[in-house]
């Protein structure tokens, strides 16, 4: 999951310290001759949403394996990955990472992971989402245990809206009417777009485009139906319809105004669903409503899979990674992941966790349903780079410092100049 830019200038800097303070399985967490093996696990949650709850769940762990310690330390999302990989290279990288989706293609090419087939983390993969199972592997071979999944939805004020007499919108030109109709009668903002190429996705989608076309080996972000969707988001902007984002904070402005009900409408995941009843806006639950995400011009909608995969670290030692094997099992269990979603929100990976208490929540209920139609994203190493060099643009375009068609453009070069796996695709 993606919660926006705000923290990637400060990735560079942070990562020059990483070894120093980073953590991982270094000699000191080594098995004491007549003690417990000590694993460390660098969580990528929300610190104050998720992580909790992982919390106890490792104390659950500990208890039932009298033999193992986990030392658990909580690393923002958007530094971890770069974190990761100075750990790596330095030889002392965490034995278990809690790796956005994205991520773990890039880290297996490095060989940074340590494959999992055959080992007790996947004792029972088979009751997971082959989908997700399958978006893990790198060369037929699996190197993460699915741990949450999530897709972006329309998630909306129910009191606004039905104070305006409008109901979810269907498509994006629905959602511009219905906007310019909910500030008219309430006075209350239409839409909030989190100016992070992540969330521009459904936009591209919805207009049947794709970042690339792996089976051709095309680079294809900005071709015409790239060029339409970005400009459907800045025209949304410039009309008024879409609220002007915050370029330097914009995922937690939106939240914070959605939240105190300034704004009707934002494009979210699950894993925002808690915080979002954290404010005045939601103190009735019932408020908030979830939708699909509108159609564009093409008459389909779309939204991408994202989520999290537990990978071990190949660096470890013999016991440290069967320890952190098991700790994987459990905590991509049946019973852990049910615990985590009724706990924080967040959608299970495997079949048999969405229980009846799971799925009796109209909350996860919906985003379950909005995942049966969600798009993987593009199944090649450098992904999260990609994401990172296409928002730089994105933001330059929506503050119109750079056409769409300049922007897009300069994208597509910077990925086949930059990024290795796409050096011999095609650029449209």
């Amino acid at each position: 999951m993606r919660r926006g830019i705000a923290a990637t200038a400060l990735v560079a800097s942070l990562a020059l310290a990483a070894t120093a303070c980073g953590g991982g399985s270094g000699d000191g967490d080594k098995k004491a001759a007549d003690g417990p093996v000590t694993i460390t696990w660098w969580d990528t949650s929300d610190a104050t949403n998720e992580a909790p709850t992982y919390k106890k769940l490792i104390e659950k762990f500990e208890a039932a394996n009298k033999d193992i310690k986990v030392k658990y330390q909580n690393v923002p999302f958007a530094e971890a990955e770069q974190k990761y990989k100075t750990a790596a290279q330095a030889g002392n990288a965490p034995d278990v990472l809690r790796a956005d989706v994205g991520w773990t293609a890039g880290l297996a090419e490095l060989q940074y992971l340590a494959p999992l087939d055959g080992t007790p983390a996947v004792k029972e993969i088979g009751s997971f989402n082959q989908g997700l199972v399958d978006g893990a592997k790198v060369d037929g071979k699996l190197y993460g245990v699915p741990q949450v999944t999530d897709a972006l939805a329309l998630l909306y004020n129910k009191e606004v809206f039905a104070k305006a007499g409008v109901q979810p919108p269907k498509t994006w030109a629905e959602l511009s009417t219905a906007a310019k109709t909910i500030k008219d009668k309430t006075g209350v903002d239409g839409i909030y777009l989190n100016p992070d190429s992540y969330f521009a996705l459904p936009f591209l989608y919805g207009e049947g485009g794709l970042m690339v076309d792996t089976d051709n080996k095309k680079i294809t972000v900005n071709d015409e139906r790239g060029k339409k969707a970005v400009q459907t988001v800045v025209d949304m902007i410039k009309s008024g319809v879409a609220v002007k984002p915050d370029y330097t904070d914009g995922y937690n402005n939106m939240q914070a105004a959605f939240k105190d009900g300034k704004v009707a409408m934002v494009v979210n995941g699950p894993w925002s669903t808690a915080d979002d009843l954290t404010g005045k806006a939601f103190k009735n639950k019932d408020n908030l409503g979830v939708a699909a995400v509108p159609a564009g011009s093409s008459g389909q909608a779309g939204t991408p899979t994202g989520g999290h995969n537990l990978v071990v670290y190949n660096g470890a030692d013999a016991p440290r990674k069967d320890a952190a094997q098991k700790f994987v099992a459990f905590m991509t269990s049946a019973e852990s992941q049910e615990f985590a979603s009724l706990q924080t929100g967040v959608l299970p990976t495997r079949d048999d966790a969405y229980t009846v208490k799971v799925v009796a929540d109209p909350i996860r209920a919906a985003f379950k349903n909005v995942l049966a139609d969600s798009t993987p994203r593009p199944a090649v190493a450098g992904v999260s780079d990609m994401f990172a060099e296409w928002t730089k643009q994105y933001v330059e375009i929506l503050k119109g410092n750079a056409s769409v068609e300049q922007g897009l453009d300069t994208t597509a070069e910077k990925w086949k100049t930059n990024i290795n796996s796409l050096k011999e695709y095609s650029v449209e």
